[in-house]
């Protein structure tokens, strides 16, 4: 059981240290959505890989914080009656939820993005506009990167779930 916990806390961690990195990302979003606007509005002048900056910049953010979103139960939950039913029985939802719904989404999503993204990085694809960003296939990679770290989470989930259906105490990592 200590062994479960201590794999549960890894794979916390990694998604606690790169959920945070993520939030780092929101500076530079902001600031080159500022700067588009201002550049557009006062100077007529726009750069296409300024505008792209802000979608990849998106994306990293939204697709790689999914796994701490999961792990702080950030997401949306309609909790009707969760919220009522004891810890026992939330922990059982979780694990029936994380098995057949988390779980089986994320190796649905790995098995339909691999040939996709296989196919951008085999041919370097870039953007489809001039003076674009010349890596949509590191863009396209996200779509492998997401569902992995869902599917850490799932694990991690899992196990906290399942030893709250039996009564163990479940901790989460600190949030530093």
């Amino acid at each position: 059981m200590i062994l479960l916990l201590l794999l549960a806390q890894k794979i916390d961690r990694i998604n606690i240290a790169i959920g945070n990195s993520m939030a780092w990302l929101l500076l530079p979003m902001t600031l080159f959505s500022f700067a588009v606007v201002v550049l557009r509005y006062f100077f007529h002048v726009g750069w296409i890989w300024m505008q792209e900056s802000i979608f990849y910049l998106h994306a990293c953010i939204f697709m790689l914080s999914f796994g701490k979103t999961i792990m702080e139960e950030g997401h949306v939950r309609v909790d009707i009656f969760y919220r009522n039913w004891s810890p026992r029985r939330q922990s059982l939802i979780n694990l029936l939820g994380s098995s057949f719904l988390l779980f089986p989404l994320s190796f649905v999503i790995l098995y339909y993005s691999v040939s996709y993204v296989f196919h951008s990085w085999k041919y370097l694809e870039g953007s489809p506009e001039s003076g674009g960003i010349p890596a949509v296939f590191l863009l396209k990679t996200l779509l492998l990167l997401m569902p992995f770290l869902l599917l850490l989470q799932s694990i991690s989930w899992s196990i906290r779930s399942f030893l709250g259906v039996f009564g163990k105490t479940i901790t989460l990592p600190s949030k530093k």
